[in-house]
């Protein structure tokens, strides 16, 4: 996929007041300073589409942006950030949990993990509840720039014989680095190949 245009739409606090869901739309979460916004650059290959921050927590609203006029890229607020307060953290789970559950256009989020811990609590939480609630999820593993090519395989192995005890077939994964830009390509290629199973004509009807 060439992306030739990426623009920023609007910012929400709610669901129903996001763009008419007439377009596809894939979202991308993480624990805060996972990488996400660099990740988001990166694929969209500019530099400054989504804000990077060396403060955790940045992002606090549902951000949507249009890709080539044909569908959304959507940053949600990260989550596990301790310095937050406990009422902005559970604010901003509702508003995020409201997003996935209701937006009907939504074909997949991608939970962005990094690649240089081991599996974590409250990653492995967040990716089983997408299981238990059948939403459609894939897995974006960060910063294999800053493992060794033994290291990273490893980590790699040992997350996914982790999540084989609480799921009989894994969602879709993928290793990026922001840095190299490893899995821009293949990240791209899988919403390419899943934006004709949105049907806007059906929803329109709902």
């Amino acid at each position: 996929m060439l992306i030739k245009e990426a623009e920023f739409i609007i910012s929400n606090t709610d669901y129903r007041k996001c763009p008419p869901p007439v377009l596809p739309e894939y979202a991308f979460i993480g624990r805060s300073n996972v990488g996400k916004s660099s990740l988001i650059n990166m694929l969209c290959q500019r530099n400054k589409l989504a804000k990077i921050s060396v403060q955790p927590g940045k992002t606090q609203l549902i951000n949507h942006f249009l890709i080539n006029k044909e569908w959304y890229l959507v940053d949600l607020p990260g989550y596990g950030y301790a310095k937050i307060s406990k009422t902005s953290r559970e604010k901003w789970k509702k508003m995020t949990d409201k997003y996935l559950i209701n937006r009907i256009n939504l074909l997949c989020t991608f939970v962005l993990i990094d690649l240089r811990h081991p599996p974590q609590e409250i990653d492995i939480e967040i990716i089983n509840n997408f299981g238990m609630s059948q939403l459609p999820v894939a897995l974006v593993f960060t910063k294999h720039d800053k493992l060794k090519k033994l290291e990273a395989s490893t980590n790699l192995e040992n997350y996914s014989t982790y999540l084989t005890q609480s799921w009989e077939e894994l969602p879709p994964i993928f290793v990026s680095s922001s840095k190299t830009g490893l899995g821009r390509d293949e990240i791209l290629n899988f919403i390419s190949k899943n934006n004709p199973v949105f049907k806007p004509d059906l929803v329109k009807k709902v």
